[in-house]
């Protein structure tokens, strides 16, 4: 009888997980690139009261027994992320660009050049978030302070390098001279030009994207930012490829792909659930009393 009061016991827990979740999903309706979670339940281990056997076909054997297992309850046995693309938010700054596709912003500290396929070995970060600004260096930064990553190298043919990433910053000119830009503009293919105070045209660089072999397999930090887990699989800096890795769009942020009225009703059945599960652990102990009392 007391295994009931523990089956019920741990379904509380894993309700109120889920809650945990549901509420982290609403609280963040409103945050840029914010991706939805869902808590999945699993049985807890069970025991065996009658062993699964084998019929027996010689004379006088007996047929086979299915077995007879008593659950110990409910876990949760994973959360899973929802990198489904958000929708779009129009800001009108040239300078806030989202990714209509799959791939990731490559952020992260200060390094010279890191190879388009060692990201997670150059502790790079990923993000979907791309609020971007100019610093006083001339470096193309988030609102973290974190430099963006990309492509500066060009041949003569106009192609990219791609094989190593470079923080992006504003070009000098003949004189040693730093550009000075009065406007920005970002191309759908992540290229960045600027204007100059005399309308010259710059081209600055080329933001490079993420592909990840398994999203479910980044770890997101505070704020923005994902990093490289061991299970997130091949993750490399590429040029962006339309539908392969998605589009940049400039002016735009991705809003959170939250479902609130989704959220609502999971909030009702989780309730519900909760409350099934502490009329378990009222109806056992009321059990319990009728047991202690039978002697009277």
């Amino acid at each position: 009888m007391v295994k009931s009061m523990y089956a019920a016991i741990a379904g509380l827990r894993s309700h109120q997980n889920k809650m945990d979740v549901i509420s982290n999903n609403i609280a963040n309706v409103n945050t840029w690139g914010f991706k939805s979670r869902t808590a999945n339940f699993q049985d807890a281990m069970y025991q065996n009261l009658t062993n699964s056997t084998g019929g027996n076909t010689t004379e006088g054997g007996n047929g086979g027994i299915n077995s007879s297992q008593l659950g110990y309850g409910v876990n949760m046995g994973s959360i899973s992320t929802n990198f489904t693309t958000g929708s779009w938010g129009y800001t009108g700054n040239s300078m806030n660009c989202m990714i209509d596709g799959t791939g990731f912003f490559i952020v992260g500290p200060m390094q010279e050049s890191v190879p388009a396929d060692a990201l997670a070995e150059n502790n790079m970060n990923l993000s979907r978030v791309g609020i971007f600004s100019v610093d006083n260096n001339g470096y193309l930064v988030d609102n973290d302070g974190n430099y963006i990553y990309g492509f500066t190298e060009q041949a003569a043919d106009g192609t990219w390098n791609t094989e190593n990433l470079q923080p992006i910053r504003i070009p000098t000119d003949d004189a040693g001279e730093r550009y000075n830009i009065s406007s920005y503009k970002i191309g759908a293919d992540g290229v960045i030009t600027g204007i100059t105070k005399d309308s010259q045209k710059i081209t600055i660089g080329q933001i490079a994207v993420a592909t990840v072999e398994n999203p479910g397999g980044l770890e997101q930090t505070a704020g923005y930012l994902y990093t490289i887990g061991e299970n997130a699989g091949n993750v490399l800096g590429v040029q962006t490829m339309g539908t392969t890795t998605g589009t940049i769009l400039s002016g735009y942020l991705e809003m959170s792909n939250v479902d609130l009225a989704t959220e609502m009703s999971n909030m009702i059945t989780t309730q519900r659930g909760y409350q099934a599960n502490t009329k378990v652990i009222t109806v056992t102990d009321e059990m319990l009393e009728q047991l202690v009392n039978m002697k009277r």
